[in-house]
């Protein structure tokens, strides 16, 4: 009879895996925009300090973060996700403004600078890349490098020899409104107006910028900083410069990461730790010396880093509509 017993309890544990039958295997899931190549290891180390499995969801290049940000929003009464690690911060501002997050201020994140944070620690952002020019060094010398963005539409330059992205999509239709943001709408409008007026070649996005540089079609390409280390790490004859550094200047928009908890994580406990895994200074480090992010956020405006703009976050995120509108109007009307 005992054996019966025996067999019977092991066979119930085999089939439905009560947690009474033994120690459960912890986890956290977590979908993540950062790609495999540089969160693999992350997480990885993450499993061995913790020993919390995790089971990360991944975006795909087909629907890039926009998939991940549908499915989590679907997913909102029923969530299966604990951790949102974005590669940016404006659909994680979406993703709070729908009430799929959930507060964290975490420890790990009180050196990172308020602006870069949630006013209701709803998520933190930690790395990112910066607007930078990149100048080709054949057709300017150093003396005559731009210095600050109102450089680019001054008439210092010919518009002919200028590129950018349209400021209708992705980090340079928010460099419009991280600009709209530091001077409001006049000032921020002007300055794009001012960027078709002089005939600047308008592209298709920051690697065709960077490539306009390289090739001397374009003097000074206004890119971002992966972009700009990538044509430099290729060998080119290029430079790249962070626009207003100087004392009493704005300094230049950088672009990070965020990372949030989903209310009612169904791990919660778990997604914690990660966050607080995710948003120490050590792995922000990591990552920027495994070529993910160009620099990391808690330099910015140390004195030790580039200097970034102050602007809050979420402030450039109310500018998000007004500065599209804008955008599109000027650049239309420009073709």
């Amino acid at each position: 009879m005992k054996a019966k017993v025996i067999f019977f309890s092991i066979l119930f544990c085999a089939l439905f895996g009560m947690s009474g039958c033994g120690a459960s295997k912890e986890e956290v899931v977590v979908y993540t925009a950062v790609d495999e190549v540089f969160s693999e290891s992350i997480l990885d180390a993450f499993e061995q300090e913790t020993g919390i499995q995790v089971k990360p969801v991944y975006d795909t290049e087909a629907n890039k973060t926009t998939g991940l940000v549908n499915r989590l929003i679907a997913e909102k009464d029923h969530p299966v996700c604990d951790v949102f690690w974005n590669n940016e911060f404006i659909q994680t501002i979406d993703l709070e403004r729908q009430g799929v997050l959930e507060a964290y201020a975490s420890p790990s994140a009180e050196d990172i600078p308020d602006y870069y944070k949630s006013e209701n620690s709803m998520w933190t952002a930690l790395g990112g890349r910066a607007r930078v020019f990149l100048v080709n060094k054949d057709l300017l010398p150093e003396d005559e490098f731009p210095e600050s963005v109102d450089d680019f539409v001054n008439g210092k330059y010919d518009g002919k020899k200028l590129a950018i992205a349209y400021p209708m999509f992705g980090t340079t239709k928010t460099m419009a409104a991280a600009l709209y943001a530091q001077w409001g709408e006049e000032k921020g409008r002007e300055y794009f107006e001012k960027i078709a007026a002089l005939g600047v070649n308008v592209v298709d996005g920051n690697s065709v910028t960077k490539d306009m540089a390289v090739s001397g079609q374009a003097a000074i390409g206004f890119t971002d900083s992966d972009d700009a280390r990538e044509a430099i790490k290729d060998g080119a004859n290029v430079a790249m410069v962070y626009p207003d550094q100087g004392d009493g200047e704005m300094g230049t928009l950088i672009t990070p990461s965020t990372v949030a908890l989903i209310k009612g994580a169904p791990n919660g406990e778990n997604a914690r730790k990660l966050i607080d895994f995710l948003l120490k200074e050590s792995t922000e480090r990591k990552l920027v010396e495994d070529g993910f992010y160009d620099l990391s956020i808690r330099d910015a405006n140390s004195g030790t880093g580039i200097k970034g703009m102050t602007v809050d976050l979420e402030k450039i995120y109310e500018f998000m509509d007004i500065s599209a509108k804008d955008m599109e109007e000027i650049f239309s009307a420009a073709n």
